[in-house]
Formats: C-alpha cells, structure tokens, sequence
C-alpha cells in the first residue's frame, strides 16, 4: 500500500513540475510527504543536511559560478564571442554547422544554456539571417550548440557525478579517486560526437528543407544586417579558457609536479588573470565572485539537495529497491530508462536538471548492480536530459534563441528534434 500512494506522490510531482512549479519545493515536498508516509521524517531532514554540506559539490560549482560571473563583469565571455564570430560573415551554408560548433566551443566557457544563448545569438542570429538563412534554423543552429557545457569542469553534473563515484567505490578494491577533470576525459567522446551530430543533423535538415539562400521579406534583409561592433581584444578573449588549461594541463601532464591543481584553484587563478589583463576594479571583481557562488548554491546546489530529499523519499518507501530489484533482473532497460527518462522529462519540463540528478541520486549509485559503471551511466542520464532541454519549446534557451530570431519556439523544436533524437539514441547505445 505505502508504495502504491508512492507512485501516486510521484505521479503528482511529474505533474507539478510539468506545470513549472518550482523544482526544489516540488522535490523537497514530495520527498518529504514520502518520508512522512513511512513514519521516518528524519530520512529527508537528513539528507538534506548531508547534501548541502557536500564539501567537493561546493567547491566545484560554486567556485565555477563565481569565475563565470567575473567573466561576464570584465566583458571578457563578449569578446570571446567577438572574436570566434569576427572571420564568419562569408562562409555562405557552412554558417550552420559553424554556428553550431561555435556556440558549444563557447558554452564550455559559458556553462550556462542561456546566458550562452544570449551572448552568442545576440551576434550570430543577425549574421546568418543577413545571409539569407532562414531564421528558425538560424536560432535553432546557436539553440543546438548549448550542449558544449558537459566539458566544462563548472557543469554541476560532472562534479556530482564523479563525487558520486568517489562517495560509492571508496574502499573497493582498485579504487582512484576521480576528479572533475578525470570524469570530462572518460565521457569526452561522447560529448563530442553529440555535438557533430548536432550540427550535421541541422544541416542536413536545412539542406532537405531549402531553408539557405532565401527570399528574405522586403527590408528584412537590411533589418537583419549585424549593426557595427566593437573589436575584440584578442588577450580579454583567452580569460574564460585559463581555467580549463590549467585543469587539462594538471590531469594530462606533471608540468606542476606535486602541486594539485584543484577546480577553485583554477577558478581563482583566472579570476586574477582577468583581473590582470583587464585592470578592472578588485573591489568590484571580488564582489561579482562571490555573488556568483552564492547564486550558484541557491540555484544549482540547492536542485542537488532537493533532489537527495526526494531520493530519501523514495528509499524509504521501498520504491528505490523494487525498482532496483526489476532492472537487475532486466539490465537491458536500465540503458533506455536512464536515457529517454530524462530525455523526456527534459522535453516536458524545459529542464532536464531535475530528472536526471534525481535519477542519479537514486539509480546510477547502485550502477555496478545494473551492469554499468557510475561515471557512464550517470553522465548518460545528464546528457539525455541536456538534449531533451534542447528539443524543449518551453525551455529558456529555447525561449531565449527563438526571441533573437524572431520565430515561434515550436518551428526551432522542429529542426533541432532529429538531431536530438539521434543523438539521445547514441548515448544509449554507445555510452551503456
């Protein structure tokens, strides 16, 4: 009985957040009402507690979040934007798939899907629609490359995911801690050939649909035409990568010796490198730092915490058991539940945060059961919901791209669907 008004708790809490309530009271009310159902309050006050003090999530994320913040108060994610966006105004057709790499080149700089969006699209949706492209595509070219973040070591999924491992192998035989960076190399490939088939997909959809060198309306064209920019200065551009080079440099060489280069290490010292180049205000700067890592822990930590509420509530209820027990006895659907579940989820709530952070909470912990390792299938489950997000309608960076382009959200869907649904097809089959 307690686990069929279970499912009903969870059937209601889809529902909510289908209807965009907000996500951490969703998940935090359901997983507490669980908890109250099977007479053990306490269970979710106490992974409350015990995830918002997650020592190595705090570090990443919000360290992440306070370097981006700088980034955006130097200007220098702008002229990063002006400078890879500067030599493609003759490239004809081949500024689709260009514009595609470009926005997930730059959105591992920028983690963030909309403010990613906003920086890009604000110059590369008026290029390609000047080019005569049409403007559905043109948006949903810069809405298909916001899924460059998953190389970011300030992605809140990768830093979760490899705590996660960290948290469930220590003591196992054979057992190396993995840091952030360690994750991004193991699931790189993959993160990679999504995007490829990202940009190919659109093409391809653009060539079938002869939606290049179009009849622009009359005056559209000188309406579209990229309004006159400020050039970039080349040396602001390379601050957003500083951090990245140095977590690649400490993980793939011994250039550093003994010295451990951590992700608020690497943060920090790009901080004072902008600081530096661009001799901004200390004052300021530090002041955008960690207003950023306070935003990051409300908004980006507290989903994590949320979700390990709603996760002890579906423990206690004995949901989390009968469905481990159904998927070792069936491995096969564990590939597609933690695949085209947040995938879907991604579709319906314009985020696939939640799902796939709630799946991994309670799921992707007992991988080894299934057959799977944590880091595969626990990235798959973020980058489903990652491309479910891109094919939403109701997703801000949907919302975000459509607005620069001046088209319905529904006709960007409509491009970026087959792509997607290849790509979330590829996960499943060569990342499970």
């Amino acid at each position: 009985m307690l686990q069929i008004i279970s499912l009903v708790v969870v059937a209601i809490t889809i529902y909510l957040l289908i209807k965009q309530y907000e996500t951490r009271m969703v998940l935090i009310g359901s997983g507490l009402v669980m908890c109250l159902l099977a007479l053990t309050p306490m269970a979710g006050l106490d992974a409350f507690s015990e995830r918002m003090t997650s020592g190595s999530l705090i570090q990443a994320i919000c360290a992440s979040m306070g370097f981006a913040y700088v980034m955006k108060y130097t200007e220098c994610d702008t002229h990063l934007v002006r400078t890879l966006t500067g030599m493609m105004s003759r490239m004809g057709f081949f500024l689709i798939p260009m514009t595609v790499v470009v926005t997930y080149f730059i959105n591992i700089a920028i983690p963030s899907a909309a403010g990613c969006a906003a920086a890009v699209g604000a110059t590369l949706i008026p290029l390609l629609i000047g080019a005569r492209i049409h403007p559905a595509i043109a948006g949903a070219a810069v809405l298909s490359g916001t899924i460059g973040s998953f190389l970011s070591p300030g992605m809140s999924h990768n830093a979760f995911v490899s705590n996660l491992y960290n948290e469930v192998m220590v003591g196992t035989e054979g057992f190396t801690k993995m840091e952030v960076i360690d994750l991004i190399k193991h699931h790189a490939p993959i993160s990679i050939a999504v995007g490829i088939i990202g940009a190919v997909s659109l093409s391809i959809v653009a060539l079938v649909r002869k939606e290049f060198r179009i009849e622009l309306a009359e005056g559209a064209e000188q309406g579209a035409e990229v309004k006159e920019k400020p050039k970039a200065n080349y040396l602001y551009a390379t601050a957003p990568f500083v951090p990245l080079i140095l977590l690649l440099i400490a993980g793939l060489t011994d250039w550093f010796g003994a010295v451990k280069m951590t992700v608020p290490s690497a943060m920090v010292i790009g901080a004072i490198y902008a600081l530096v180049i661009t001799r901004c205000s200390p004052t300021a700067m530090t002041k955008q730092f960690f207003s950023g890592m306070g935003n990051a822990y409300g908004d980006v930590l507290g989903i994590i915490i949320a979700a390990a509420v709603f996760a002890a509530g579906l423990k206690v209820s004995g949901l989390i058991d009968s469905f481990i027990f159904f998927l070792t006895h069936h491995p096969e659907l564990a590939r597609w539940g933690g695949t085209i579940g947040p995938f879907l989820m991604g579709i319906i709530t314009g985020s696939g945060d939640a799902a796939a952070l709630a799946f991994n909470e309670t799921v992707t912990r007992h991988a080894a059961d299934l057959g799977y390792t944590i880091p595969d299938l626990g990235m798959a489950a973020a980058i489903a919901g990652a491309l479910g997000r891109t094919m939403s309608p109701i997703a801000g960076v949907t919302i975000v791209c459509a607005g620069l382009a001046a088209a319905n959200p529904v006709e960007l869907i409509k491009r970026t669907a087959p792509g997607m649904l290849i790509a979330v097809c590829f996960v499943a089959l060569f990342m499970l």
